[in-house]
């Protein structure tokens, strides 16, 4: 049995084709999608394609019915004189009984070249005079036809409405062949009295080939005509459109370079049109919005240069204060209950305005862009490690069980560890300070693209509103909620922005009563950017059971 399978060079053929298809279509969508001229010229052609396709139709049915009208009126006038023509020929002969066939078939002839003098049918014209079936007289007449008289087209209906002598000509569209194929024609049947003959048939059959070459030229014209009517609507919509476009690429290409920092950028201002107005209202809103920039930008900068200033001034008369409050809170036992007290809320205030002031100094040089990172060579799961076992024994005094899996991350990557630990300090302190003495679950896994660590705690939780605000400054969804080690309500602003210097992000996720998950995102190329984490936020539906691994990884 023969092989049915498609050749391999036909399927590669296909395959190229297929390819070569999608990559067009591609670049049509695209174009749709990006450019305004491109929608608007296609609309435009599109619709005056149709408009000019319904009205060329319409004209050409109109035309075509108005030439068929008129040359079938002509034919038919053309036919009954010709009968008229021809009977008159037979009825003058002498209708003794002693006409021979001779004469007959003389009067026959005279009869033939009468029709054909009264036919001028530009395309020509085919004769047949035929006796009708049945006719009981004593002298037959031989059929007489043109050369070439198309017989075939000549149908039994048109035969039967003939020789039923209505007295009225029987017309009938046909096809008759040509040497540029099968064209159109009009067949015409009447009946002729012949004296000693009796009833005879007259064919007339008309060659329409002229008025269908008219009809094609007309078609031909129009669509040629329409074809030229949509290029130049074509050409002019583009024109106008372009006119309008030109103008908005420009207005987006200078407002991507005002965006981009370049404050100065114009439109230019050409005319008294729309156009213009809309330029110089472009231009005047620029100039409003930079001069706002520019105070903003100086304010801005007023005010961190305030915020470093203070910090670094007031670092002189804290470390005097620190010194006195060491030396009062070392000799607090010499003391009254109420001045050793005293001197202990001094040291420990001092200690927290200590913080305050390094977190101020470090927030101050983010808003400066004033940080650069310092990376080395570090295992994120050996130093998280480390964070954990540091804050163990804090959370063993608070009755908090603190579990670590690292099922990943045991690959150096170049990070600031000092900005990673600072981060993780952060995330952890905050779940032992919010654990409520259930147990916190600290996780290190990786991807081909990521390392992430996530910290789980399962303490009070916080409501969605409070999620979205928990990155802002100084913000604290319980400030009455004590303390257990401290902190200046910066430590997550601060996180997230050393994450951020790494290309990194924090994700976080909550919900009151089942505690709190942050995630710890960190590409392993800074310029990458993670779309994903190997560490997935709990569901929304459902609480977060901790890591699935239960030991650390060699």
């Amino acid at each position: 049995m023969p092989s049915t399978s498609v050749p391999v060079p036909l399927r590669r053929v296909r395959r190229r084709a297929r390819y070569w298809l999608r990559r067009v279509w591609r670049g049509i969508a695209y174009l749709w999608r990006r450019s305004l001229m491109v929608r608007s010229v296609a609309i435009t052609v599109a619709t005056t394609g149709l408009a000019v396709a319904v009205i060329g139709t319409a004209v050409m049915v109109s035309i075509s019915n108005n030439v068929y009208a008129q040359r079938r009126d002509q034919i038919e006038a053309e036919s009954a004189r010709a009968t008229i023509v021809a009977q008159g020929i037979f009825d003058a002969a002498t209708a003794a009984e002693d006409n021979n066939q001779t004469e007959l078939e003389s009067l026959q002839s005279e009869a033939q070249n009468a029709i054909l003098s009264n036919t001028t049918s530009p395309g020509g014209t085919s004769i047949a005079i035929e006796r009708t079936p049945g006719e009981p007289t004593p002298q037959i007449l031989q059929n007489v036809a043109s050369t070439r008289f198309p017989d075939a087209v000549i149908t039994d209906e048109l035969r039967k409405r003939v020789a039923a002598d209505t007295g009225e000509l029987s017309l009938q569209p046909v096809r008759l062949d040509g040497p540029d194929g099968r064209g159109p024609g009009l067949a015409v049947g009447s009946t002729l009295q012949i004296p000693s003959a009796g009833q005879y048939e007259l064919y007339l059959v008309y060659d329409l080939s002229d008025a269908q070459q008219t009809l094609d030229f007309v078609s031909q014209t129009l669509s040629i005509g329409g074809v030229a009517l949509i290029v130049l609507i074509a050409l002019v919509t583009s024109l106008v459109v372009r006119l309008v476009v030109l103008p908005i690429r420009g207005a987006a290409e200078t407002s991507r370079k005002i965006a981009a920092g370049r404050l100065d950028e114009r439109i230019p201002v050409r005319g008294e049109d729309d156009i213009a107005t809309l330029a110089r209202s472009f231009n005047d809103m620029a100039d409003a919005v930079s001069r706002q920039i520019t105070q903003l930008a100086e304010l801005s900068r007023v005010q961190q240069r305030f915020v470093s200033d203070v910090s670094h001034e007031l670092r002189t008369p804290l470390t005097t204060i620190r010194l006195a409050g060491d030396l009062l809170y070392d000799a607090r036992h010499a003391f009254e209950p109420a001045a050793a007290r005293s001197a202990e809320l001094l040291h420990a205030q001092v200690d927290r305005f200590e913080l305050l002031l390094a977190d101020l100094l470090e927030i101050s040089r983010y808003d400066a862009q004033a940080v650069e990172l310092e990376t080395e060579p570090v295992v994120p799961a050996a130093l998280t490690a480390d964070i954990v076992d540091e804050f163990r024994p804090l959370a063993e005094r608070v009755g908090i069980e603190l579990r670590f899996a690292s099922p990943g991350g045991h690959t150096p990557m170049q990070l600031d560890g000092r900005r990673i630990r600072r981060v993780l300090r952060n995330l952890v302190g905050n779940a032992v300070e919010h654990g409520d003495g259930r147990p916190v679950d600290v996780v290190v896994d990786s991807d081909s693209r990521s390392v992430a660590i996530a910290v789980r705690d399962r303490g009070v939780g916080m409501p969605p509103e409070d999620t979205a605000r928990v990155f802002d400054r100084f913000w604290r969804a319980d400030p009455s909620r004590k303390r257990t080690i401290g902190g200046t309500g910066l430590g997550l602003a601060i996180s997230l922005g050393d994450a951020q210097l790494h290309g990194g992000r924090i994700d976080v996720w909550s919900r009151p009563g089942e505690g709190s998950a942050f995630v710890l995102v960190l590409p392993r190329r800074t310029d990458e950017a993670p779309a994903t984490s190997a560490i997935p936020l709990p569901a929304l539906d459902e609480s977060y059971d901790g890591p699935t691994a239960p030991e650390d990884r060699p």
